[in-house]
């Protein structure tokens, strides 16, 4: 089929990933036209620079009468009067996974990076070691990695496609996860726990998508798998490729020893190899030991990954150092599962030492914002110094019964004589944070989303 396809329009071609391969398509000679209710820079300028018609605002009448295929980004949902128009005249369509799936994946080798935590930072170092290492690879990413500048390659070509491997849901018509679309020829398996309560109802349920992945994985492939997760270990058993469990067990057959930590990061051995990740925290350094585990079964060797590797930047809202005011540090991350927000407390623990560390955090991701983790997130966030939670985001959606509660998690915090603070939004936290603060304290912004512009506030308030 797609060799008959010429024209592509896009419904939510305004999303980061959507719009990346929209504008390869376009690269490749296709006629490339898309809508989004959400038309602004500098994605918008971008995709107009590359010669693509972009609608404002979702109507039947944006989906070209000739149009030969239609992409439905995840966003979009039933009602949708673009969607139904094409439902409606039986029109061919895709999903964004299948159309990278139809387009590119099924002519290069295919890394998968996959797990509850860590896929963002483990697939940006990936993608960097191939880069550095002059293999010039594709690559998807959900995050920004600072030695790219970019998600999402724009050379789609390439020999290896490195993916960020989704387990949440493709499209509005298939529930399945968007990594079993990717063709994986190796795949990581970072580790496995419970996450995505809107879309999975408890860890079977997810270990099953995960097992389903594993058995794409051809003979000639390879599953590198984190030796120290115990889900992540049983979905891998039968599996038909080769397996290299990586990790601290010392049943691992690539074991990480002799962690050593710096002000400069996290020096390690791996293979019988020192390496040094200018990064901090034991979840990091498993990160990249999968790193170095996948890039070397490419042909990388141990002196190309560990030069790349010592250049490594990090990636944006991963411990990303926003500011320095009057000694006092504001550094932003995408945490919020308990078990994330656990790892890069310790991991800043390990950057600042002896310095207080306060913990900003916005129940937002669609698990969060539920009791599943009512236990949880107290147990993880008593690991800072002092704490400020805001109100649940869109708490309208749930049953009451089904909210976290977080003034109890306020009240458990307290319990721990910690200086926990219930505040109802950002303004509120600017209000109240800065008198408490002290020179050479670390302020740490938890969310997924913008907070509110709380960062941008705070510099500001600080600041001045």
């Amino acid at each position: 089929m797609t060799t008959s396809v010429q024209k592509i329009h896009f419904l939510g071609v305004c999303g980061t990933a959507m719009g990346s391969v929209a504008a390869m398509l376009k690269d490749q000679g296709f006629t490339v036209s898309g809508s989004d209710e959400r038309v602004y820079p500098p994605m918008s300028d971008f995709l107009r620079a590359k010669g693509i018609i972009i609608s404002d605002g979702y109507r039947p009448e944006n989906v070209p009468a000739d149009a030969d295929l239609v992409v439905i980004g995840n966003a979009i949902s039933r009602g949708n009067p673009e969607l139904e128009a094409v439902l409606n005249q039986r029109r061919y369509y895709l999903s964004l996974p299948e159309t990278l799936k139809q387009f590119f994946l099924r002519y290069s080798h295919n890394l998968i990076v996959s797990g509850t935590h860590g896929k963002t930072t483990t697939t940006s170092l990936l993608a960097w070691l191939f880069q550095d290492a002059g293999l010039n690879p594709s690559y998807m990413i959900g995050g920004i990695p600072l030695n790219l500048g970019q998600g999402c390659a724009r050379n789609p070509c390439g020999k290896h496609w490195i993916l960020e491997g989704d387990e949440y849901d493709t499209a509005f018509f298939d529930k399945r996860s968007k990594f079993l679309h990717y063709l994986p020829e190796l795949v990581i398996i970072n580790n496995i726990e419970f996450d995505h309560a809107d879309i999975y109802r408890n860890l079977d349920e997810i270990k099953l998508t995960f097992s389903r992945l594993v058995s794409l994985v051809p003979q000639n492939g390879m599953i590198v798998l984190n030796a120290d997760n115990d889900a992540a270990i049983e979905v891998t058993r039968g599996a038909g490729a080769q397996l290299l469990e990586v990790g601290f067990n010392a049943n691992a057959a690539l074991r990480i020893t002799d962690l050593s930590v710096s002000a400069a990061g996290t020096g390690f051995t791996v293979s019988g190899r020192r390496f040094h990740l200018p990064m901090h925290g034991r979840h990091n350094v498993h990160n990249a030991a999968m790193t170095v585990a996948a890039a070397h079964c490419y042909g990388l060797s141990h002196e190309q990954i560990a030069r790349g590797m010592a250049r490594f930047k990090g990636v944006k809202r991963r411990q990303e150092v926003r500011a320095e005011i009057n000694g006092i540090t504001i550094v932003d991350d995408f945490g919020h599962h308990p078990t994330a927000l656990t790892e890069t407390i310790s991991a800043l623990r390990q950057r600042y030492p002896k310095r207080r560390l306060w913990a900003l955090f916005e129940p937002r991701s669609n698990t969060t914002r539920r009791a599943v983790f009512q236990q949880e997130l107290p147990a993880a966030l008593a690991h800072a110094d002092g704490v400020f939670i805001t109100p649940i985001a869109r708490a309208e959606q749930l049953a009451e019964a089904d909210r976290l509660n977080v003034p109890l998690i306020i009240g458990e915090l307290q319990k721990k004589h910690l200086p926990a603070h219930y505040a109802a939004d950002a303004d509120e936290i600017v209000a109240k944070l800065p008198p408490l603060l002290m020179t050479g304290d670390v302020v740490a912004v938890f969310s997924n989303g913008g907070f509110g512009g709380l960062i941008e506030k705070l510099i500001a308030k600080l600041s001045a």
